[in-house]
């Protein structure tokens, strides 16, 4: 019984495995893939500036207008 014991114990650390090295395709195709991420963010546009809270303000106060100009 203690040898079977021993042998579990055994197949448990061969299942804790050492970190996995990744192959030389797997690391090129991280690279390429990086580089389209990066190539696709600065073709993207840039975010729209933070209004100030005038902006803001001046920006509802049009829209309720509109929306009350359309319900006349």
């Amino acid at each position: 019984m203690g040898s079977a014991l021993g042998q579990q114990q055994g197949r448990k650390d061969d299942r804790k495995q050492q970190p996995r090295q990744m192959k030389q395709e797997e690391r090129q195709r991280m690279r390429d893939d990086m580089r389209d991420a990066y190539r696709e963010r600065q073709s993207r546009p840039e975010r729209p500036r933070q209004m100030s809270p005038e902006e803001r303000h001046k920006l509802r106060r049009d829209i309720e207008d509109a929306n009350r100009d359309l319900r006349k």
